[in-house]
């Protein structure tokens, strides 16, 4: 292909409603000159409410699962009937009505087959982003630009893995060249919805919650894409949850190892598995406003950029469970940590964080959901124990782990609050820890005032001499 396309992903909020519609219309047609693939997240909130219909159907209450689905239904038709000419309304009108009856019945089945469910519930949570593209794409098409929605399941391939797939990127480049590259050719603007894909088999799967960031990045590494953008509600990535430090400022760019752990350790705007397709690819990612398109959001390279003060943001995780594992079998010995791991690798848990003594191990989880199963193994292996309702807290920036005194400082503002576990090294721009939740804000927040927003002056080496005596 001759040219470089950008991709543009619009999630959920910047399709909430009518006016949510026409902002994007707007956006996209400010950019039909540099070829645009757009991707769509389902209409906000829907997603939610279809992944509760099937559990609601699963308890045996199928019809009343289907009503619960009205109001979604109704808020596409209202953006239908106010954005496009009574032809184009009707189709739309007419999708929405066999996705409704679809789905009704697909949900009789996961009352009345509850080991289908999984492949059931993938099928049902995909009718958001259906519909939400061919919406947009009428949408767009009713304003003069020439868009084209394509079925992301002809685009995106996985394995077989319900709820959380992984695609196969060589299949995935292979049929999104094959389906979008005619349509760029010919000036056409491809809309697909994010999130959904389908196995070799042909069922449907999807890419897990959030999944919408991670289809743009495919999609822009399959077509060398120029930039990839990802348009939400907020101005960029923040220097911390706005939800918690009202003085959090947009970042205005940021390494992709920055990013990358940003969004793994608790940054929502980015999907954590959208970094890698780009990564590989070296396309820049820019974070973007659907609520004020002329602000530049965050941009997301290869090229590091070192901040003044050296920490970029402070990302926050709570909900997290600790384990500490000991065993005198460890001291001397190996092959310990091996089967130590192969014990979540059978449960398919992640472990976030991880430190080793000469007898000790601890770690942290976010997904709880097989720790009995997980525990009755460990401790065959040694002593476990287990606190829960943790925070887990990330400070990042380039050149971190070079730079004297971040850790003193860090540990010095929050010199009251008990930490759990420390690491530092295994990344280079990031220093995390794990203290209790009931101390989370107040130490996000306290963190936030010391590197962001007092002593503006002051150097790491300046930091470093008042900090001297601090705790670690």
């Amino acid at each position: 292909m001759f040219f470089k396309p950008i991709v543009m992903k619009f999630g959920g909020t910047s399709v909430e409603d009518t006016r949510a519609f026409e902002r994007v219309r707007s956006i996209v047609r400010a950019q039909e000159g540099a070829r645009p693939v757009v991707v769509v997240s389902a209409v906000s909130r829907v997603t939610d409410a279809l992944l509760a219909s099937v559990q609601r159907a699963a308890d045996g209450q199928p019809c009343a699962s289907a009503h619960d689905l009205d109001e979604h239904f109704e808020r596409h038709l209202k953006v239908a009937h106010a954005l496009l000419a009574p032809p184009s309304a009707a189709r739309i009108e007419s999708l929405v009505e066999r996705a409704r009856a679809q789905i009704t019945e697909l949900l009789r089945m996961v009352a009345a087959q509850p080991t289908s469910r999984p492949l059931l519930q993938d099928v049902i949570a995909s009718y958001g982003e259906r519909l939400s593209a061919s919406l947009l794409a009428a949408v767009l098409c009713e304003s003069g630009l020439p868009a084209h929605y394509v079925d992301a399941r002809r685009c995106i391939v996985t394995d077989e893995c319900h709820g959380g797939a992984t695609p196969c990127a060589a299949a995935t480049e292979r049929r999104t060249r094959a389906e979008l590259e005619p349509l760029l050719a010919a000036a056409k603007i491809p809309v697909l919805g994010g999130f959904i894909a389908a196995a070799n088999s042909g069922e449907t799967t999807t890419l897990g919650r959030g999944g919408s960031d991670y289809t743009a990045s495919l999609v822009g590494a399959a077509l060398s894409a120029r930039e990839i953008q990802i348009w939400t509600d907020v101005p960029g990535i923040l220097t911390a949850d706005p939800r918690l430090v009202t003085r959090a400022r947009t970042i205005s760019r940021l390494s992709y190892a920055e990013a990358a752990e940003l969004a793994y350790f608790g940054a929502k705007v980015l999907h954590p598995k959208t970094i890698q397709p780009a990564v590989e690819q070296s396309i820049p990612v820019r974070i973007c406003n659907s609520h004020a398109p002329e602000e530049a959001g965050t941009l997301v390279c290869s090229e590091p950029e070192i901040a003044p003060r050296t920490v970029k943001a402070i990302a926050h995780r709570t909900g997290i469970t600790t384990l500490q594992v000991i065993s005198a079998r460890m001291l001397g010995a190996h092959g310990f940590l091996r089967a130590l791991f192969e014990i979540f690798d059978r449960h398919r848990t992640v472990v976030d964080v991880i430190t080793t003594s000469e007898v000790s191990v601890s770690l942290s989880l976010d997904d709880v959901s097989e720790l009995p199963n997980i525990l009755r193994e460990v401790r065959q292996l040694g002593a476990v124990e287990v606190e829960a309702d943790r925070t887990l807290i990330c400070i990042v920036g380039e050149g971190l782990r070079g730079t004297p005194g971040i850790a003193a400082r860090a540990f010095n503002t929050i010199s009251d609050i008990n930490i759990s576990l420390i690491s530092q090294g295994a990344s280079s721009v990031n220093l995390t820890f794990v203290i209790d939740e009931a101390r989370g804000t107040e130490a996000v927040r306290r963190l936030h005032e010391a590197f962001f927003e007092r002593a503006n002056d002051q150097t790491p080496e300046t930091v470093l001499l008042e900090s001297k005596g601090a705790a670690y």
